[in-house]
């Protein structure tokens, strides 16, 4: 019998035996849960509260000592409110705060947002497409071409800077604010030609006085012509801009009117697509580009091949040039999108 009475105590002990249950929390949940079972908040949180409830017990009383009800209890209320600020004041919660914020902090569940509908991704895409035509119409065709064609069609040129803008976003680094910082290095009393100047985000940048030039005007302050023939004055310009402009197929003609509008020694800033001087992927070669530079009558003072999205040239204007036919021009690889 006693050796029954073992073996069912031990069954019993067993069917009493406590099972583990997992539950499964949200992030948001094990968030508050975490910040609940924190004793550092949980002391934050009370010191904070029993505050309130007393300022709260004080505005109460007085109230009531106005309207002429018994206000025998404020004194003791304003004594429990400074109780409660000696052991809890305002001091002490910074302490527990400092303390607290050399913990982990604690993430709330932030909902993603929910997918496009059909029409947005389909507008998405459109205008995507719509971007690489406009893209490839300016990199295959001549300067004149394209002064033609976004005449013809204005809206044409603001969707291309929309994806343009949308495309240069994802970048993590900007080739204008390359440029815009070797301006803000040097003497605000450069006149700059900025040639492609897009929306003119240059001229907004800098104090210089800055002649924007594109196909077309945005506003009033934009200058509307081809790249080959601009209405500047013959060296009358300090610093030539290029920024990611040199995109058609007679690019030498740009780079000409540039020489013509720079003041002796001026400067040519040139920041291009990395993949167009990549001579291992279809891209010209660096050294035939300045080569050909050196013919035109310009001197290659730097080049930053450190960016792996773009890179700079800067020439300065030397002495005299050759006829452009006479100089030999690598082909520049266009930036032409695939299409899906």
């Amino acid at each position: 019998m006693r050796g029954s009475r073992t073996i069912s105590n031990l069954e019993g002990q067993k069917k009493r035996r406590k099972t583990r249950v997992f539950f499964k929390l949200s992030h948001h949940a094990l968030g508050v849960f975490n910040a609940a079972e924190n004793p550092l908040l949980k002391k934050r949180r009370m010191a904070t509260s029993l505050i309130v409830a007393v300022k709260e017990r004080t505005r109460a009383a007085a109230a009531a000592v106005e309207e002429g009800e018994d206000g025998e209890n404020k004194e003791e209320d304003i004594v429990e409110e400074d109780e409660a600020e000696k052991n809890y004041g305002s001091h002490n919660i910074a302490r527990q705060v400092d303390k607290c914020s050399k913990l982990p902090p604690l993430q709330a569940f932030v909902p993603r947002a929910g997918p496009k509908s059909y029409l947005e991704k389909l507008r998405a895409r459109l205008s995507g497409g719509q971007f690489r035509m406009l893209n490839e119409k300016l990199y295959t065709s001549s300067g004149d071409d394209a002064f033609r064609f976004f005449n013809e069609d204005p809206s044409a040129f603001d969707c291309y800077h929309a994806g343009y803008q949308e495309q240069m976003s994802r970048w993590p680094s900007q080739p204008l604010d390359v440029i815009i910082n070797w301006l803000k290095q040097h003497s605000n009393s450069l006149i700059v030609a900025d040639f492609g100047c897009g929306s003119g985000k240059l001229a907004k940048s800098v104090n210089n006085q800055v002649y924007s030039l594109d196909l077309i005007a945005f506003d009033e302050t934009i200058i509307a012509c081809n790249m080959a023939h601009t209405p500047l004055k013959t060296q009358s310009i300090d610093v030539v801009v290029f920024c990611l402009s040199l995109m058609g197929t007679d690019y030498s003609s740009f780079l000409n009117e540039a020489h013509r509008v720079l003041k002796p020694r001026g400067t040519l800033l040139i920041a291009e697509v990395r993949s167009r001087f990549d001579p291992l992927n279809g891209g010209a070669d660096p050294a035939q580009f300045i080569k050909a530079m050196s013919s035109l009558g310009f001197s290659c003072a730097r080049k930053d091949f450190s960016n792996k999205l773009f890179l700079v040239f800067e020439f300065s204007k030397q002495g005299l040039k050759r006829k452009l036919q006479q100089c030999k021009w690598p082909s520049l690889k266009p930036c032409i999108y695939k299409r899906r």
